[in-house]
């Protein structure tokens, strides 16, 4: 199931939350002992946080031995991507409308 924009937004909107899965796009797969070290936070807070991340779709798990290792679903922010794909189409529509007014008030 795909998520939708919102709970992509309100999963995202946490800086804590953001910043673990910046990281694993920016850096790849990684434990939560991993995330833990640079997170500022604890290991239990980073494991809740991966644990929404989860949910929302956005992490996925893959547990090897006693570790799991996590990645992110960069696929998962395609809702986000045709959201705001769609307002800059609704806005540079807007932004033509007010030029084309302005142009005419003009002359």
């Amino acid at each position: 199931m795909t998520p939708s924009p919102d709970i992509l937004f309100r999963t995202l909107a946490d800086p804590t939350r953001r910043a673990i899965f910046e990281r694993l796009c920016r850096d790849g797969e990684t434990t939560v002992g991993g995330l833990t070290e640079q997170a500022g936070v604890s290991q239990p807070v980073v494991s809740k946080h991966l644990g929404l991340l989860k949910e929302a779709g956005l992490v996925r798990g893959r547990v090897d031995g006693r570790q799991t290792h996590y990645s992110a679903q960069i696929g998962a922010l395609s809702p986000l991507m045709e959201w705001t794909s769609q307002m800059t189409g609704f806005w540079e529509s807007r932004f033509d409308n007010l030029e084309n007014l302005l142009k005419r008030m003009d002359q």
